[in-house]
């Protein structure tokens, strides 16, 4: 049985591209970050001499993967989507399973491929699904605002 979020669905709404987006560039960045240190430790590794090989970047592959299924299978949050209050779930508002963990990764590679169209068909599609989100049974959704009150128990 899989966990659900304490929202239910009448409490999130179904996020903005734009907000998506944005949360992507958050977590690109620090990929990118994780990318560079990898590729010092693997120069260093090799003499100061750059690492081309199939085995450097399936690493890279499978630790990009590994940081998106711990955060989507977790909490339903990268970094990034937790700046924007963003959410990834399934449309009965549970917690992904690894499975859709590993579809919504590959398909989002494959997004992004021909020229974005997958990202793009957020802006055509009713209910605001990227291609990634429709083969893993999966949607983002914007959270609420934290209360006031919620941030008076926290201090």
């Amino acid at each position: 049985m899989q966990r659900r979020f304490p929202e239910t669905f009448d409490q999130v709404k179904t996020a903005s591209p734009f907000k998506r987006l944005g949360a992507l560039l958050y977590d690109f960045m620090i990929i990118v970050a994780l990318w560079m240190i990898i590729g010092f430790v693997a120069v260093a590794i090799n003499h100061g001499e750059a690492q081309t090989s199939p085995m450097f970047h399936s690493l890279l592959f499978i630790i990009t993967f590994c940081f998106f299924a711990f955060f989507w299978t977790r909490n339903g949050q990268t970094l990034g989507m937790l700046a924007w209050r963003l959410r990834v779930q399934t449309p009965e508002g549970e917690h992904l399973t690894l499975t859709q963990a590993l579809i919504r990764f590959i398909v989002a590679g494959i997004s992004i491929a021909p020229a974005g169209l997958g990202y793009l068909w957020m802006f055509f599609n009713k209910e605001k699904m990227a291609w990634h989100d429709l083969a893993s049974k999966t949607c983002v959704v914007e959270l609420p605002k934290p209360s006031k009150k919620a941030k008076a128990k926290k201090t």
